[in-house]
């Protein structure tokens, strides 16, 4: 019999394959990413405040898990032998082969014997309540029940969206509570017929298990890119597909030109297929009420963003985005490219500094072309956190052109892969850039990890050097990408 963490539980219930792979083939499982290790390091550093918060006194224990699951299932029979009158944090239990550990539980007042002693709280890194959390606080309830941590009630504490930091590491109120208690009660029957029906995948060969919509929800799957057939172009290059995956793969296609033109979901995904039937991209100039702009001097923006699930700034939220760099080219006559940057390492709340120079940089008339919305939205959050400089901001915002609209309309490559992003045009327009020929940052996500990387103490002088010319580098990218997007829409030729 294989053991079984909640995780591995709960990824057999997205999928019996994933849990088969997980255990038998953990060759094919992928190198952590940037994004799937920002949820992690987001994870853990919500954990940590939970054990303040959960333990203000100091006087809980904390299971050290470090040295395997053997000595931390020793270390939690041997410090709950001591009493349970205390917080517990990551405590670990086993019942009938399944393994879990508890982010918090604490002693309920005059809690005995079928009462339950104790309340379990799992802590969630999100916003609100998910399906899938009731289902992960059922499992654990099921294994602690067995156990002399059995709990009376069971709570999930999400980020409070609204919780507004005062600074000085004063985070109470960051975590919500929801009472599951009663949701979780009826879910723990079926645990016992989940692991036994986990064991059993286990105990056979590979299943043979239907791919679609469940390889993303509610996680993506490590194991897509082993379970997908490998295509030209993968029905999920199709826009606005949604649930129509299912389908489409229930009735046999996998490619996207295998789809019939009739059942295609909207314009978009027409254009997608017939250029991937054709092999030839589409174009279509645009009309002059939706060009760009020819003013001069023109300006090409983009933000690097942060927003992280812990406020770092008094006066800012769970997850508020702060813009801590910018890159503006200027074009002051056709062809003729000046550039301005700003970069933040400093650790400090980066959103006055960031505003004041964008204004200086970007002066006071002349169009300010972007890539999709998101500069709009970062000129709306920096007006919300400098409220004086709100005018200027505003009067900025007003300037923008959204390049991203036009492009959708105007071109499609079949190289884009039914993205419009700037990463997916740019090679398609301008064939001498790529943003693979960066290294280091190439990606939004990677841009955050670095920022935070360079912001923090511990990090050598120069490879905080070293970060900040990636990020600047990676930065200048993006505006230069819509400079050549621009010449592109008024060339109506690749480069």
């Amino acid at each position: 019999m294989h053991a079984l963490s909640k995780s591995r539980l709960t990824g057999f219930l997205q999928c019996p394959k994933r849990l088969w792979l997980e255990t038998h083939r953990k060759d094919l499982i992928p190198t952590v990413d940037a994004a799937t290790q920002a949820l992690f390091d987001t994870g853990h550093a919500v954990g940590e405040i939970a054990r303040r918060l959960y333990d203000p006194a100091g006087t809980g224990t904390l299971i050290d898990g470090s040295a395997g699951m053997a000595a931390a299932l020793a270390a939690t029979r041997d410090a709950v032998a001591l009493g349970t009158d205390r917080p517990f944090f990551e405590a670990t239990v086993e019942r009938d082969g399944l393994l879990v550990r508890a982010d918090v539980i604490t002693p309920v007042a005059g809690g005995s014997g079928d009462a339950g002693r104790t309340r379990l709280v799992e802590v969630k890194s999100s916003t609100g309540l998910k399906p899938e959390h009731v289902t992960d606080c059922a499992i654990q309830s099921w294994v602690l029940a067995a156990s002399p941590l059995k709990p009376a009630t069971v709570a999930l504490a999400h980020l409070d969206n609204t919780f507004v930091y005062r600074g000085d590491g004063d985070y109470r109120g960051l975590l919500a509570e929801e009472d599951l208690t009663e949701q979780v009660a009826p879910l723990m029957a079926e645990v016992p017929r989940w692991l036994s029906d986990a064991q059993a995948t286990l105990a056979g060969p590979e299943p043979d298990v239907t791919i679609g919509t469940r390889c993303r929800t509610p996680y993506p799957c490590p194991f897509i890119a082993h379970c997908w057939p490998a295509v030209e172009h993968p029905l999920t290059s199709l826009p606005r597909l949604g649930k129509r995956v299912d389908t489409f793969i229930a009735r046999g296609y996998r490619d996207l030109r295998d789809v019939p033109e009739d059942e295609l979901p909207g314009p978009d995904a027409r254009r997608v297929w017939r250029a991937a039937r054709s092999g030839q991209p589409e174009f279509t100039r645009p009309d002059p009420g939706s060009r760009p702009p020819r003013d001069f001097p023109r300006y090409y923006l983009d933000f690097e963003t942060v927003a992280p699930a812990i406020p770092l700034w008094p006066g800012t939220r769970p997850f508020q985005t702060v813009p801590f760099q910018w890159s503006l080219h200027v074009e002051t006559a056709p062809g003729q490219l000046a550039h301005r940057e700003f970069l933040d390492l400093s650790g400090q709340h980066p959103a006055r500094a960031a505003a004041e120079a964008l204004l200086v940089a970007a002066g006071n008339r002349g169009p300010v072309f972007t890539y999709s919305d998101y500069e709009r939205r970062c000129l709306r959050d920096l007006a919300a956190l400098c409220p004086d400089l709100a005018p200027q901001l505003d009067a900025l915002a007003a300037r923008l052109f959204d390049l991203l609209p036009v492009m959708r309309a105007s071109w499609y490559h079949p190289a884009m892969q039914g993205s419009w992003s700037i990463k997916a045009v740019l090679p398609t327009v301008a064939p001498d850039l790529d943003y693979g020929q960066l290294d280091g940052v190439r990606e939004g996500i990677g841009a955050q990890a670095a920022w935070f990387r360079a912001i923090d103490p511990a990090t050598p002088e120069a490879e905080r050097t070293e970060l900040r010319r990636q990020l600047l580098r990676y930065c200048a990218y993006d505006t230069l990408a819509m400079v050549r997007v621009v010449a592109f829409l008024e060339r109506g030729t690749p480069a």
